[in-house]
């Protein structure tokens, strides 16, 4: 059965690249973005790990650890860093996950059936601290990931969590922010200090909260 957006992310043990994780306890209080890849040694994936090391200080400023998961073997992994490290001009600073049994690629609904019956396809679950999932993004083997957009997803769960607002359209962190419809005028004057702008009655912006 797929994972749906509010379950529990399911746990694990597993071998990685840094050694046994326990996927739980490696979260701990910090969220977490889990991101699967077809096979060792192949380009769009060996482009996307490239991005995510060098995206890492963004993730870390986010309390965000982020964790690999390749089906092949540690040690196809650990050679594979090298390649990633000479052609993506950064070393591997995060976990990949060694799932050869596929255990997690099947406990987390990975496997693509109509590509093969072990070929993953590439996957992006983000668990909040709480560790439900927050969001679920697929895409097919052949389309490398825009880490940009999982970045401003988290910001948008990061504010949406802690304040009575949704994002709008193409919403980037810094900019306004959509008052959510059960918020009264009222409430809405004490919520946002900064006031907000009546549109339509179900339309209200204010600027973000946070800034």
């Amino acid at each position: 059965m797929a994972i749906q957006l509010g379950d529990t992310a399911p746990d694990f043990t597993q071998n990685s690249t840094t050694g046994p994780i326990k996927f739980h306890e490696y979260l701990g209080n910090s969220w977490g973005v889990l991101f699967s890849h077809p096979k060792a040694f192949t380009p769009v994936c060996t482009t996307e790990l490239g991005m995510v090391a060098k995206l890492k200080p963004e993730f870390d400023k986010r309390n965000v650890k982020v964790l690999g998961l390749s089906v092949d073997p540690v040690e196809d992994d650990h050679k594979w860093s090298k390649d990633i490290e000479e052609t993506q001009g950064t070393r591997l600073n995060f976990p990949i996950v060694s799932d050869t049994d596929r255990s997690v690629a099947t406990l987390y609904g990975m496997i693509h059936p109509n590509a093969g019956d072990t070929m993953t396809v590439r996957s992006v679950f983000i668990i909040g601290p709480d560790k439900k999932v927050k969001l679920t993004i697929t895409y097919p083997p052949s389309t490398g990931r825009n880490f940009d957009e999982v970045l401003r997803v988290i910001d948008s769960l990061q504010l949406t969590a802690n304040h009575k607002v949704a994002t709008p359209v193409n919403w980037k962190d810094g900019q306004e922010c959509i008052v959510l419809p059960s918020i009264s005028n009222e409430d809405a004057k004490k919520l946002f200090p900064k006031g907000f702008k009546e549109i339509k009655p179900y339309l209200r912006t204010t600027p973000q909260p946070n800034k």
